[in-house]
């Protein structure tokens, strides 16, 4: 559940640093979600997979953080939202010139 969350934390902020770098910024997560995607994936800067990946890695968050005890996070789930982090990571590195 801690992975999940800090995978999901990490694609968040990249997300934050790919607005900023476009002079956006947003205090609500909804927000950066919503922009990162009008801004990145709409327009194809960056694969719009990475968008889904936002979306998806929030829900697992979620789910470890606020649902039931059937709906904790899986082994699966946590290390798949780790790889999700990495190649976002990578891909925010290349389009930022790192």
């Amino acid at each position: 559940r801690f992975s999940a969350a800090q995978s999901y934390y990490t694609i968040f902020y990249l997300a934050q640093a790919m607005l900023l770098s476009k002079g956006l910024t947003f205090s609500k997560h909804s927000a950066v979600v919503a922009s990162y995607g009008k801004e990145f994936a709409r327009t194809g800067l960056l694969d719009p997979k990475f968008h889904r990946y936002i979306i998806d890695a929030q829900i697992v968050r979620e789910a470890g953080h606020y649902g039931e005890e059937h709906e904790a996070v899986t082994e699966e789930q946590a290390l798949k939202s780790f790889q999700w982090a990495e190649e976002f990571m990578q891909a925010v590195k290349e389009y930022l010139g790192s």
